[in-house]
């Protein structure tokens, strides 16, 4: 039997993109999925809605449980839990892939973007593992996922895009603390972040269009990681900063080229990552 057959994951931001991809891919196991995700109608600029993304889990090969819901508000998110434990009869897996992304300086951010990033990203990954967490704790091999980078605190990474970092570290700042405070749980919280850019939507429309897809990894690299990561004991894998590469090369996967956007890519850095 297939490592995560039966197992529930729960993800916010699942409709597209790296969270799709995740989805998908414990999908491929017979897993159910719960997916939490605004999209329900076509967006004329992002792919995909929860529906399609939930046909595409069943596609795939696993169960999927589509839900319309906006993870700044609690509510949504405590009846978004609630529903995929009376669908599935627990959660084994969660993962806080929604993100929302603003590169602009600090006079040129307005303060409803910056709410907007914090209330999604940090204050989004703390709601969605809180609620989780009760019943991660009754599960056999409990995971957090946090899609989000290293804590870095080269000065260059706050200079000029000081809201977003808040943000995202907000997010590995809850990797940090939860580790900690639920190793006794035995429930394993890490964070996952691409070596390279990933090919995403946000990518192509906010991060250099079609130039930087080309330099770019597909999300099938990340979410390859992100299972190599739900099959390892979760009291012996936590607290870690994971990078996809270095994961894959862990389980003896060291031929990434087929992960590339474009054969024989200038593959570009990620942020948040020095040289």
């Amino acid at each position: 039997m297939s490592a995560l057959a039966g197992k529930t994951l729960f993800i916010s931001g699942g409709s597209r993109g790296i969270g799709l991809a995740i989805a998908k891919r414990v999908a491929a196991d017979g897993a159910n999925v719960a997916l939490i995700a605004k999209t329900a109608e076509p967006h004329p600029q992002l792919p995909g809605t929860v529906y399609t993304a939930a046909s595409e889990i069943e596609e795939a090969g696993g169960k999927a449980l589509p839900i319309v819901g906006d993870i700044r508000f609690d509510h949504h998110v405590e009846d978004a839990v609630e529903q995929a434990v009376e669908v599935f009869g627990g959660i084994d897996i969660c993962v806080n892939n929604a993100s929302a992304i603003n590169l602009s300086n600090t006079e040129q951010l307005p303060m409803k973007v910056f709410d907007l990033m914090q209330n999604i990203n940090s204050r989004g990954a703390y709601l969605v593992s809180r609620t989780c967490i009760p019943h991660l704790k009754e599960a056999e091999n409990p995971h957090i996922l946090n899609l989000s980078p290293p804590l870095n605190m080269n000065p260059k990474w706050f200079a000029n895009t000081l809201g977003y970092t808040i943000a995202k570290y907000g997010m590995s700042m809850c990797t940090l603390g939860m580790s900690a405070e639920f190793a006794g749980a035995g429930i394993a919280v890490n964070s996952l972040w691409p070596r390279t850019l990933v090919a995403t939507a946000a990518v192509q429309n906010l991060l250099g269009g079609d130039e930087a897809m080309r330099r770019s990894r597909r999300p099938e690299i990340v979410a390859d990681a992100a299972y190599e990561i739900f099959t390892r004991p979760s009291t012996e894998a936590t607290g870690n900063f994971y990078l996809d590469d270095e994961v894959l090369a862990e389980a003896g996967i060291t031929d990434l080229e087929h992960y590339s956007y474009q054969a024989n890519a200038d593959l570009q850095l990620d942020g948040f990552l020095d040289e």
